[in-house]
């Protein structure tokens, strides 16, 4: 049995109620980090995109296990990569690979710089089709953008576009488990070319959908998480608040 903590979009902003609500997350998943085998944390890590607020998730994104990475559209990539790579700071796609206990993450980097939409580029297709191929065993691809309309009417306006290239491409590598990815701030569960699309909750906050009563966002709601549990081939998911 494989599990994998999926986390997304915690906005660290350099206020306490956003550095809290994700110091208690990860708090919580550091409780029973023997049990687990990942933590992902899919995208808009920092709010404005600001080394400080990089310097603060280097310091809170820390666990026994690893804990893998990748932009979102409120994440830029020169101080993303001074601060929490230790890279010099230019302004390529941020994707990497990592692989664990058997199982790789493919963390590919969807954000457009100026734009909240997604994409992913020529490049990080590129690199994503010579991971695949490169290698064997069970892949996840993880991205910010979902590639296809969750019913929220603001979220699918900056969706993933170009997402029928992405399609061709897992395609291509029957190795692809699933896709994994966060933006809309609601967990969500669907398939894109043939496979599981599966989108985390919020921590930050979450999002509404239009049919639900209230404000559309709701940052008093507690924050939330996935885990995808890999066994005999088969992948399985649960949500869970975190109070």
């Amino acid at each position: 049995m494989f599990v994998i903590a999926h986390v997304s979009d915690i906005h660290i902003d350099g206020t306490e109620r956003a550095t809290g609500r994700t110091t208690r997350v990860m708090e919580y998943l550091r409780g029973f980090a023997d049990r687990l085998d990942v933590i992902l944390i899919t995208g808009d890590l920092a709010d404005h995109g600001a080394e400080p607020e990089y310097e603060v998730i280097r310091q809170l994104a820390t666990a026994p296990v690893p804990v893998l990475l990748c932009p979102g559209n409120h994440d830029a990539r020169p101080p993303y990569r001074k601060a929490l790579l230790g890279e010099e700071p230019d302004g390529a796609p941020i994707n990497r690979a990592h692989r664990v206990g058997g199982v790789t993450f493919l963390m590919a980097d969807s954000s457009i710089p100026g734009d909240d939409a997604g994409l992913l580029d020529d490049a990080t297709l590129a690199w994503l089709d010579a991971e695949l191929a490169a290698d064997e065993g069970p892949a996840f691809v993880c991205f910010h953008h979902p590639p296809v309309p969750l019913h929220d009417p603001v979220i699918d306006e900056i969706r993933m576009l170009g997402a029928d290239r992405l399609a061709a491409l897992v395609r291509r590598h029957p190795r692809v488990v699933a896709l994994l990815c966060g933006h809309a701030h609601t967990p969500a569960a669907t398939t894109f070319a043939g496979l599981p699309l599966l989108v985390a909750p919020g921590v930050a906050s979450t999002i509404k959908l239009p049919w639900e009563p209230g404000p559309r966002v709701d940052v008093g709601y507690p924050p939330a998480i996935a885990f995808h549990v890999l066994e005999d081939g088969r992948l399985t998911t649960h949500f869970r608040l975190v109070a």
